[in-house]
Protein backbone atom coordinates (compact mmCIF):
# COMPACT_ATOMS: atom_id res chain seq x y z
CA UNK A 1 0.00 0.00 0.00
CA UNK A 2 1.61 3.26 -0.80
CA UNK A 3 1.62 5.69 1.97
CA UNK A 4 1.89 9.49 1.71
CA UNK A 5 3.04 11.02 4.89
CA UNK A 6 1.39 14.61 4.66
CA UNK A 7 -1.74 12.39 4.65
CA UNK A 8 -3.85 11.26 7.00
CA UNK A 9 -3.86 7.51 7.69
CA UNK A 10 -7.56 7.66 7.40
CA UNK A 11 -9.77 10.20 5.96
CA UNK A 12 -13.75 10.18 6.02
CA UNK A 13 -15.97 13.11 4.00
CA UNK A 14 -19.62 13.24 4.15
CA UNK A 15 -19.98 9.46 4.33
CA UNK A 16 -23.10 7.97 4.99
CA UNK A 17 -23.59 4.20 5.54
CA UNK A 18 -26.77 2.30 4.86
CA UNK A 19 -27.45 -1.37 6.03
CA UNK A 20 -31.24 -2.68 5.37
CA UNK A 21 -32.41 -0.13 3.07
CA UNK A 22 -31.95 2.84 6.12
CA UNK A 23 -29.21 4.97 7.11
CA UNK A 24 -27.08 4.33 10.14
CA UNK A 25 -24.78 7.14 9.95
CA UNK A 26 -25.00 10.34 8.55
CA UNK A 27 -22.85 13.24 7.58
CA UNK A 28 -19.72 11.59 8.85
CA UNK A 29 -16.34 13.18 8.60
CA UNK A 30 -13.48 11.79 10.22
CA UNK A 31 -9.33 12.42 10.17
CA UNK A 32 -7.18 9.72 11.82
CA UNK A 33 -3.48 11.35 12.09
CA UNK A 34 -0.85 8.88 10.69
CA UNK A 35 0.73 7.43 14.00
CA UNK A 36 -1.87 8.30 16.30
CA UNK A 37 -4.49 5.59 18.43
CA UNK A 38 -7.58 6.96 17.64
CA UNK A 39 -10.85 5.61 19.84
CA UNK A 40 -14.16 5.05 18.28
CA UNK A 41 -16.63 5.00 21.11
CA UNK A 42 -20.54 5.11 21.49
CA UNK A 43 -23.16 2.20 22.72
CA UNK A 44 -24.33 -0.65 21.49
CA UNK A 45 -25.85 -0.61 18.20
CA UNK A 46 -24.64 2.62 17.46
CA UNK A 47 -23.00 2.37 14.03
CA UNK A 48 -19.51 1.60 15.26
CA UNK A 49 -19.07 -1.86 13.73
CA UNK A 50 -20.85 -0.26 10.75
CA UNK A 51 -17.97 2.32 10.32
CA UNK A 52 -15.38 -0.27 10.64
CA UNK A 53 -16.94 -2.35 7.93
CA UNK A 54 -16.65 0.76 5.67
CA UNK A 55 -12.64 1.66 6.79
CA UNK A 56 -12.02 -2.15 5.27
CA UNK A 57 -14.69 -2.21 2.07
CA UNK A 58 -16.67 -4.35 3.16
CA UNK A 59 -19.27 -1.82 3.18
CA UNK A 60 -19.53 0.76 -0.06
CA UNK A 61 -20.86 4.32 1.32
CA UNK A 62 -23.94 5.67 -0.01
CA UNK A 63 -22.42 8.66 -0.42
CA UNK A 64 -19.61 10.51 0.27
CA UNK A 65 -15.38 8.88 0.18
CA UNK A 66 -13.39 6.37 2.04
CA UNK A 67 -9.97 6.94 1.72
CA UNK A 68 -6.40 5.25 3.18
CA UNK A 69 -3.69 6.66 2.96
CA UNK A 70 -4.85 9.09 0.76
CA UNK A 71 -5.98 6.07 -1.77
CA UNK A 72 -9.90 5.58 -1.97
CA UNK A 73 -10.95 2.46 -0.40
CA UNK A 74 -11.56 0.07 -3.90
CA UNK A 75 -14.86 -1.70 -5.41
CA UNK A 76 -13.24 -3.81 -7.04
CA UNK A 77 -12.33 -7.71 -5.70
CA UNK A 78 -8.42 -7.24 -6.38
CA UNK A 79 -7.43 -3.79 -5.51
CA UNK A 80 -9.41 -4.32 -2.60
CA UNK A 81 -7.74 -7.31 -1.51
CA UNK A 82 -4.26 -5.82 -1.80
CA UNK A 83 -5.42 -2.75 0.14
CA UNK A 84 -6.39 -5.02 2.51
CA UNK A 85 -2.89 -6.41 3.24
CA UNK A 86 -1.94 -2.99 4.67
CA UNK A 87 -4.60 -2.93 7.00
CA UNK A 88 -4.53 -5.61 10.30
CA UNK A 89 -7.46 -6.22 11.94
CA UNK A 90 -8.48 -8.00 15.72
CA UNK A 91 -11.65 -9.28 15.44
CA UNK A 92 -13.60 -8.98 18.00
CA UNK A 93 -13.91 -13.09 18.85
CA UNK A 94 -10.08 -13.44 18.14
CA UNK A 95 -11.00 -15.89 15.48
CA UNK A 96 -8.41 -18.41 16.22
CA UNK A 97 -8.90 -22.11 14.64
CA UNK A 98 -8.81 -24.70 17.37
CA UNK A 99 -6.90 -27.16 15.47
CA UNK A 100 -4.40 -25.01 14.73
CA UNK A 101 -1.36 -24.51 17.25
CA UNK A 102 -0.61 -20.73 18.13
CA UNK A 103 2.38 -20.75 15.84
CA UNK A 104 0.27 -22.15 12.87
CA UNK A 105 -2.63 -19.59 13.75
CA UNK A 106 0.04 -16.66 13.24
CA UNK A 107 1.92 -17.65 10.46
CA UNK A 108 -2.04 -18.23 8.25
CA UNK A 109 -1.53 -14.76 6.76
CA UNK A 110 2.11 -15.17 5.86
CA UNK A 111 1.23 -18.62 4.06
CA UNK A 112 -1.77 -17.17 2.67
CA UNK A 113 -0.09 -13.75 0.97
CA UNK A 114 3.78 -14.73 0.68
CA UNK A 115 6.05 -17.40 -1.01
CA UNK A 116 8.06 -17.59 2.10
CA UNK A 117 9.98 -20.45 2.89
CA UNK A 118 8.85 -22.24 5.79
CA UNK A 119 12.27 -21.71 8.05
CA UNK A 120 11.59 -17.50 7.52
CA UNK A 121 7.64 -18.21 8.20
CA UNK A 122 8.88 -20.02 11.76
CA UNK A 123 11.16 -17.22 12.14
CA UNK A 124 8.91 -14.29 11.29
CA UNK A 125 5.75 -15.73 13.57
CA UNK A 126 8.69 -16.01 16.30
CA UNK A 127 9.10 -12.20 16.32
CA UNK A 128 5.68 -11.51 16.24
CA UNK A 129 4.82 -13.65 19.55
CA UNK A 130 7.78 -12.09 20.95
CA UNK A 131 6.42 -8.75 20.24
CA UNK A 132 3.15 -10.13 21.98
CA UNK A 133 5.09 -11.93 24.85
CA UNK A 134 3.84 -14.92 23.94
CA UNK A 135 7.09 -16.61 22.44
CA UNK A 136 6.94 -19.26 24.60
CA UNK A 137 3.43 -20.58 23.82
CA UNK A 138 4.22 -21.14 20.26
CA UNK A 139 3.64 -24.74 20.09
CA UNK A 140 0.52 -24.35 22.30
CA UNK A 141 -3.23 -24.72 21.15
CA UNK A 142 -5.80 -21.85 21.62
CA UNK A 143 -7.94 -24.41 24.17
CA UNK A 144 -4.96 -24.03 26.18
CA UNK A 145 -4.65 -19.88 26.36
CA UNK A 146 -6.42 -17.70 29.10
CA UNK A 147 -8.62 -14.86 27.58
CA UNK A 148 -6.15 -12.54 27.62
CA UNK A 149 -3.42 -14.79 25.91
CA UNK A 150 -5.60 -15.89 23.34
CA UNK A 151 -6.12 -11.83 22.42
CA UNK A 152 -3.04 -11.16 22.03
CA UNK A 153 -2.08 -14.10 19.94
CA UNK A 154 -4.75 -12.69 17.69
CA UNK A 155 -2.73 -9.60 17.76
CA UNK A 156 0.15 -11.36 16.63
CA UNK A 157 -1.68 -12.71 13.75
CA UNK A 158 -3.10 -9.21 12.51
CA UNK A 159 0.52 -7.79 12.87
CA UNK A 160 1.45 -10.55 11.06
CA UNK A 161 2.08 -8.96 7.26
CA UNK A 162 3.43 -5.70 8.46
CA UNK A 163 0.45 -3.24 8.05
CA UNK A 164 0.55 0.30 8.62
CA UNK A 165 -2.71 0.34 10.06
CA UNK A 166 -4.17 -1.59 13.04
CA UNK A 167 -8.23 -1.82 13.63
CA UNK A 168 -9.23 -3.03 17.08
CA UNK A 169 -12.92 -4.67 17.18
CA UNK A 170 -14.41 -4.72 20.59
CA UNK A 171 -10.55 -5.70 22.07
CA UNK A 172 -11.59 -5.83 25.20
CA UNK A 173 -14.90 -8.05 24.84
CA UNK A 174 -14.69 -11.04 28.13
CA UNK A 175 -11.55 -9.60 29.37
CA UNK A 176 -10.82 -9.48 33.10
CA UNK A 177 -9.76 -5.68 34.27
CA UNK A 178 -5.75 -7.01 34.39
CA UNK A 179 -5.52 -8.22 30.96
CA UNK A 180 -7.70 -5.54 29.50
CA UNK A 181 -4.79 -2.92 31.11
CA UNK A 182 -2.35 -5.55 29.05
CA UNK A 183 -3.96 -5.81 25.76
CA UNK A 184 -4.34 -1.78 25.80
CA UNK A 185 -0.56 -0.72 27.00
CA UNK A 186 0.14 -3.59 24.25
CA UNK A 187 -1.79 -1.70 21.79
CA UNK A 188 -0.17 1.61 22.68
CA UNK A 189 3.61 0.20 22.69
CA UNK A 190 3.24 -1.51 19.38
CA UNK A 191 1.63 1.68 18.08
CA UNK A 192 4.84 3.52 18.88
CA UNK A 193 7.54 1.21 18.85
CA UNK A 194 6.72 -0.19 14.83
CA UNK A 195 4.96 3.00 13.53
CA UNK A 196 1.29 1.74 13.20
CA UNK A 197 -1.65 4.11 13.48
CA UNK A 198 -4.75 2.15 15.56
CA UNK A 199 -8.40 2.74 15.53
CA UNK A 200 -9.54 1.41 18.58
CA UNK A 201 -13.43 0.68 18.48
CA UNK A 202 -15.03 0.12 21.76
CA UNK A 203 -17.90 1.14 23.81
CA UNK A 204 -15.06 0.49 27.20
CA UNK A 205 -14.26 4.31 27.87
CA UNK A 206 -12.37 3.84 30.67
CA UNK A 207 -10.05 1.28 29.36
CA UNK A 208 -9.42 3.09 26.35
CA UNK A 209 -8.93 6.78 27.08
CA UNK A 210 -5.15 6.41 28.95
CA UNK A 211 -3.16 4.84 25.51
CA UNK A 212 -5.93 6.93 23.00
CA UNK A 213 -4.71 10.17 21.33
CA UNK A 214 -7.87 11.22 19.99
CA UNK A 215 -11.43 10.33 20.57
CA UNK A 216 -14.64 9.97 18.60
CA UNK A 217 -18.13 9.36 19.74
CA UNK A 218 -20.85 8.01 17.39
CA UNK A 219 -24.53 8.34 19.04
CA UNK A 220 -28.17 8.79 16.93
CA UNK A 221 -26.71 8.03 13.86
CA UNK A 222 -23.56 10.88 13.85
CA UNK A 223 -20.59 11.82 15.57
CA UNK A 224 -21.36 13.76 18.76
CA UNK A 225 -18.21 14.40 19.51
CA UNK A 226 -14.35 14.55 18.26
CA UNK A 227 -10.97 15.51 20.63
CA UNK A 228 -8.40 14.23 22.96
CA UNK A 229 -8.99 12.31 25.99
CA UNK A 230 -9.49 15.39 28.43
CA UNK A 231 -11.51 17.23 26.14
CA UNK A 232 -13.79 14.04 26.21
CA UNK A 233 -13.83 14.38 30.41
CA UNK A 234 -14.46 18.19 30.23
CA UNK A 235 -17.09 18.18 28.01
CA UNK A 236 -21.07 19.38 28.78
CA UNK A 237 -22.70 17.32 25.59
CA UNK A 238 -26.00 15.86 26.94
CA UNK A 239 -25.42 12.75 24.65
CA UNK A 240 -21.40 12.28 25.32
CA UNK A 241 -22.19 12.89 29.26
CA UNK A 242 -25.15 9.97 29.35
CA UNK A 243 -22.83 7.75 27.12
CA UNK A 244 -19.58 8.31 29.77
CA UNK A 245 -21.66 8.42 32.66
CA UNK A 246 -23.93 5.27 31.80
CA UNK A 247 -27.24 7.17 32.11
CA UNK A 248 -30.53 5.14 31.20
CA UNK A 249 -32.16 8.35 30.58
CA UNK A 250 -31.24 10.80 27.67
CA UNK A 251 -31.07 11.63 24.47
CA UNK A 252 -29.50 8.47 23.52
CA UNK A 253 -32.25 5.67 23.25
CA UNK A 254 -31.32 2.62 25.17
CA UNK A 255 -31.32 0.39 22.32
CA UNK A 256 -30.78 2.56 19.57
CA UNK A 257 -30.70 -0.12 16.79
CA UNK A 258 -34.02 -0.75 17.49
CA UNK A 259 -35.06 2.70 17.46
CA UNK A 260 -33.86 3.12 14.29
CA UNK A 261 -35.37 -0.03 12.55
CA UNK A 262 -38.65 1.54 14.09
CA UNK A 263 -38.49 5.23 12.79
CA UNK A 264 -37.69 3.29 9.28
Amino acid sequence: MPINADLPAVRLTDVRLDRGGRAVLRDIALSVPRGSVTAVLGPSGSGKSTLLAALTGELVPAAGTVEVFGQPVPRSKRPLLEMRKGIGVLLQGNGLLTDLTVAENVALPLRAHTDLPDAVVRRLVLMKLHGVGLRAAADLYPRELSGGMARRVALARALALDPPLMIYDEPLTGLDPIASGVVMDLVRRLNDTLGLTSIIVTHHVHETMPVADHAVVIANGRIVFSGTPAELQSTQDPLVKQFLNGEPDGPIAFDTAARAMEAA
